[in-house]
């Protein structure tokens, strides 16, 4: 079994990994209004849950838990902690039972160990149940319409929740939902969830029709041995927490995790250049750019014979990170039926860019961390010598696998660290301060790469070698480019006459056979979308 699964990187230093699992009748947009408070601080794993999701159908009405679940570990981080909510809250407990060394804590949202209730436990009734699951199999489209009426009570906001629920759905209710059904009517996780020894913060509704808040004092009671786990309840609220309270779920969860010990320490993080400063750059080098782009020319035009190796021609192609449209003529050219859309941060290379196209090209102002295009809206994607401003290569990446279509294809270039090792090592001979902009090893694309699903990389590097009479000539090339030092961490005001003397004196100590060389480290990259 494959679960569909999404994986967003920390938008700011990842500091846990979370896995998010829905409840039944529901799926992974569920989750979608805690995104932005979770993701400064964490990265974060998405799926649809097969016997929970209307549409999934994976299994049918069939469908066994201890698939589902075996499922979930396949394509997880080998370490997280797990959110539920609802039947999700039980089956992060199944989970956490099942691997307790990847389940660093359980948070279970509006969840009940054994929803349907007995003589000594608080749920909903067995006749009631009984009654909701032979009319569901009788009409689901009804059940599900009924189930939903008994989510939105006690919210704030009934009706704008029903509706955002059936927009939610990505496919009409069926028969597949069965098996979760009737994991809700026969789960009975109160031994298994006094054994855990895991932290645990259980949050339950105060107004919520489905799970009752008054199962507080017989979750703390089960939990009374675990020094680490809390149970909490939050006022003035329904069911559907995720949707109707997203950032005091967030902060709940975020407060014990801290408290919890499991919100790992910042890393330190090389100053790498701002992107506002790198648009802000390259837009001012718009109009000069192609006069001093030898390499540039050169290493995409090696590029574009790379896509000799695509079979199906593309409907839709992306120019990532497209500069002035220098390769846009050749990509029509070999791509006369695709939509062609360039891409590019600098707002200034996109004008001229648009100023000297005369067709129905696309011209796109955006970051490639966070592109302006649907998911699953693009067959090829073409990026020559951009990827290397991109200092979050999950987030790259992320962004990849979400607009490809499955099969679909990124082919790019971008610079590796031994780039201008002659003028890094002239610089280092005068100062300690950063000269040179940093680029990221294959290395670290590569596992970036990997922590993305459903996404493939192959690397192969190159090196490349210019040759000036001056080091003046790359310093100014370098600059007519956009491309001098951006490095926050970079001198503040002019450099000294007697800092450039000495650098000048230590890069001339490197002429070869008459010239100074100035090396490239050229990464050749292709992505594959399964």
């Amino acid at each position: 079994m494959r679960l569909s699964r999404e994986y967003l990187p920390a938008t700011g230093s990842a500091r846990q990994e979370l896995v998010l699992l829905h409840g039944w009748g529901s799926n992974r947009e569920m989750w979608r209004p805690l995104l932005a408070a979770l993701r400064p601080w964490a990265n974060v794993s998405l799926l649809d849950l097969p016997g929970c999701a209307p549409g999934c159908i994976d299994g049918g009405a069939g469908v066994e838990l201890d698939d589902v679940l075996a499922a979930v570990l396949a394509c997880a981080p080998q370490q997280a902690v797990y959110l539920g909510w609802s039947l999700g809250g039980q089956l992060a407990l199944a989970l956490a039972a099942r691997a307790p060394d990847r389940v660093s804590a359980v948070v279970t949202i509006c969840s009940n160990p054994r929803f349907v209730a007995s003589v000594d436990w608080p749920g909903m009734p067995p006749g009631v149940f009984a009654g909701f699951r032979d009319g569901y199999q009788a009409n689901p489209a009804g059940g599900l319409r009924r189930f939903d009426s008994l989510q939105v009570g006690g919210s704030n906001q009934p009706r704008a929740l029903l509706r955002q629920l059936q927009i939610q759905r990505q496919g009409p209710p069926g028969l597949e939902l069965l098996a979760g059904l009737a994991w809700l009517e026969q789960l009975d996780q109160r031994t298994l969830l006094a054994q855990l020894p895991m932290p645990q913060l259980h949050l339950l509704a105060e107004q919520d029709e489905l799970v009752p808040c008054a199962l507080r004092e017989s979750l703390q009671q089960l939990v009374s041995s675990n020094c680490s786990a809390q149970v909490r309840v939050l006022a003035a609220a329904g069911h559907l927490l995720p949707l109707d309270s997203a950032p005091v779920v967030a902060a709940e969860a975020r407060e014990f995790l801290a408290t919890a010990g499991l919100l790992a320490s910042v890393p330190a993080q090389l100053p790498m250049p701002a992107k506002k400063d790198v648009a802000a750059s390259f837009s001012r080098a718009a109009s000069g750019y192609d006069s001093v782009a030898k390499l540039q020319r050169d290493v995409g035009q090696q590029l574009l014979g790379k896509l000799d190796a695509v079979q199906e021609a593309p409907t839709k192609l992306l120019d990532l990170g497209c500069g002035t449209g220098s390769f846009r003529p050749a990509l029509r050219q070999r791509y006369p039926r695709a939509a062609y859309i360039g891409l590019d941060l600098a707002p200034g290379m996109v004008d001229y860019a648009r100023a000297r196209a005369a067709d129905d090209s696309i011209w796109l102002v955006g970051d490639a961390e966070a592109m302006p295009l649907a998911a699953g809206s693009v067959d090829l994607v073409f990026s020559s010598l951009a990827v290397q401003w991109c200092h979050r290569p999950e987030q790259l990446f992320a962004e990849l696998a979400r607009i490809l279509r499955p099969g679909g294809r990124c082919f790019f270039t971008t610079l590796g660290p031994d780039t201008l090792c002659e003028l890094r090592a002239a610089w280092a001979a005068v100062d300690g301060h950063q000269h040179v902009n940093r680029f990221l090893p294959p290395a670290d694309l590569l596992a970036a790469a990997q922590r993305i699903p459903e996404l493939s990389l192959s690397l192969a590097t190159e090196y490349h070698r210019m040759e000036y009479s001056r080091v003046g000539e790359l310093l100014s090339e370098l600059k007519t480019l956009g491309a001098h030092n951006m490095n926050r961490d970079r001198p503040a005001g002019l450099t000294s006459r007697r800092a450039l003397q000495g650098m000048l004196a230590a890069y001339e100590a490197q002429r070869e056979e008459g010239v100074l060389p100035a090396t490239y480290e050229v990464i050749f990259g292709e992505v594959y979308k399964l």
